[in-house]
């Protein structure tokens, strides 16, 4: 079953804190976002395995967009 991440809120991808193939648990930060200065976590809400970063570093995203595929 695949699922995937999803940023909370607009900003640049500051960070991306996983690679494909890590295991994330629930709750573990997996990219930071960089929005008016300050730095907004971005964490698991679904455990899995790392398929593909649908968003690169420095990349804007939207609030909702997909950040990181699970399998």
């Amino acid at each position: 079953m695949m699922s995937a991440i999803q940023s909370t809120m607009a900003g640049n991808v500051w960070k991306i804190t996983v690679s494909v193939g890590d295991e994330v648990k629930v709750g573990q930060e997996v990219a930071i976002l960089e929005s008016m200065k300050m730095e907004i976590p971005i964490e698991a809400q679904t455990a899995g395995k790392v398929k593909t970063i649908l968003k690169p570093e420095g990349e804007f995203v939207n609030e909702g967009d997909d950040l990181i595929e699970l399998e």
